[in-house]
């Protein structure tokens, strides 16, 4: 039998380079207290000897473990990928998150977990035990989580807080709903659409409500009612519902914006089912921009949400607090942007 290779250690790397085991995790971390040629002797037997640096390599000394968790919410994601219908938030969050951990010597790490689960903080616990990260970022409705947040400052984890403004501990990084919704209606009034509907997203979700308080002021502010509002859980089956209560009114509404991707296609197929035409009897806009909005026909005007723009920022925060307390305590704030395709035109003539 061939003798299995046998692996190379942090203690390998330290007495090729004749250095302590310390000083070789202070170059594996980048860490500033190491002369020039001392971490360049160190760099060497790494190369040499082909080391690849392990997490607890990485902690000697109380060093950080460079590793960053992200947390997603699991019922939707495992939906999303068991019915094959993209989870687009989850790829550009891991897009700007990965490359930006890559940048700086870190790693991201992702974890679903289940905010209505009576054994959310055991699993927390877990998965906090297993990897001690530096930093979480948390996504809706995680980020407004009281046990969530809690259970992350009591262990002296830095919170990058996505979607939310509630009170807590950590920074928060919000998308602009609000001003996203008013920017699609206020796109929608150009047009000269009157009566003008919105299906909302998940209550438990805080942005929500921004969208919906942004499509009011809007339709405040050009003297229009807001009373075509419908609920919606972000998925097909509440937006099909909610379309039918929408196009259901005495007063129909004849453009709808729907708070995701799937509730605008639900919108879109329900409305031709009813015999009407896209965008000429109804306008249709989405919150989301995913791959499904893009290729659908006609193609959806979308709210662009700058997923990979916050995650980059989420990360760059975390590693920042790392070096430093004194930071900024304002929430950063990255505007969305408005894609105009073929699902919206001026309202037909009555």
């Amino acid at each position: 039998m061939p003798r299995r290779r046998q692996a190379v250690t942090i203690k390998h790397v330290a007495a090729d380079a004749g250095v302590s085991l310390q000083t070789v995790s202070r170059v594996i971390n980048n860490e500033p207290n190491v002369r020039p040629e001392m971490a360049e002797r160190v760099r060497g037997s790494i190369n040499r000897l082909g080391y690849v640096p392990l997490i607890a390599a990485q902690r000697m000394g109380g060093s950080k473990s460079r590793l960053i968790l992200a947390l997603n919410d699991r019922d939707r994601t495992i939906a999303g990928w068991q019915n094959r219908e993209g989870t687009d938030w989850v790829d550009q969050m891991l897009l700007g998150g990965m490359l930006t951990c890559g940048r700086h010597g870190y790693r991201l790490i992702l974890e679903l977990v289940d905010t209505h689960s009576d054994h959310i903080e055991r699993e927390l616990l877990g998965a906090i035990g297993a990897l001690r990260p530096d930093g979480v970022i948390l996504t809706p409705p995680h980020s407004q989580d009281p046990v969530i947040l809690d259970l992350l400052e009591r262990h002296g984890i830095s919170i990058a807080r996505i979607g939310s403004l509630t009170p807590g501990p950590g920074f928060s990084l919000i998308m602009g709903d609000e001003d996203a919704a008013r920017m699609a209606t206020d796109h929608l009034i150009a047009l000269g659409h009157r009566r003008i509907g919105l299906i909302a997203g998940a209550t438990d979700y805080e942005l929500s409500g921004w969208r919906v308080t942004g499509w009011r002021a809007a339709l405040a502010e050009a003297g229009l009612a807001d009373d075509l509002l419908a609920p919606g859980n972000f998925d097909y089956a509440s937006g099909r519902a909610a379309a039918n209560s929408l196009l259901a009114a005495a007063d129909p509404p004849t453009a709808i914006i729907a708070s995701s991707d799937q509730m605008a296609i639900a919108t879109l197929e329900y409305a031709r089912e009813r015999g009407l035409r896209v965008p000429e009897d109804l306008s249709i806009i989405s919150f989301d921009d995913t791959p499904v909005a893009r290729f659908a026909s006609p193609p959806l005007t979308a709210v662009v949400q700058p997923i990979a723009a916050v995650a980059t920022l989420a990360v760059e925060r975390i590693i920042a607090e790392q070096a430093q307390d004194d930071l900024p305590t304002e929430p950063v704030y990255v505007a969305a942007d408005l894609a105009v395709r073929g699902s919206t035109a001026p309202p037909p003539r009555r």
